[in-house]
């Protein structure tokens, strides 16, 4: 999601879904995607299993790097038919704790469907 933002912000034009969330931009959804399968893929080659396929790892990793992106995604959507700015006022300027969390919900799952298919 940082690296989604950070992106976006520096070279986003074009407009992913601005009726969903005017602020993200495609370029921003890649930069994202990109950022999170590299370190994803890293941290699992480097500190966990490095005898895993780097194939298989990388692919996992785009996936579920796409599902957090698109977690985001429907979250925002939530929000804008309920028309609601942040989840809570908990952490203000962050939309809430729901909103650090969206994007790992969608991940869980879609990683216990993977390891399931696996």
């Amino acid at each position: 999601d940082t690296f989604a933002l950070i992106t976006g912000m520096y070279i986003g034009k074009n407009k992913l879904a601005p009726t969903i969330s005017p602020h993200k931009t495609i370029e921003g959804f890649i930069g994202g995607v990109l950022m999170g399968t590299f370190v994803a893929t890293t941290f699992y080659y480097t500190v966990i299993d490095p005898g895993i396929s780097l194939a298989i790892l990388i692919l996992t990793t785009l996936f579920l790097a796409v599902v957090g992106q698109l977690g985001d995604l429907v979250f925002s959507s939530i929000k804008r038919t309920f028309n609601v700015k942040d989840f809570s006022n908990l952490i203000p300027g962050h939309g809430g704790i729901l909103d650090r969390l969206d994007s790992l919900i969608f991940v869980i799952l879609a990683f216990i469907l993977v390891m399931g298919l696996i």
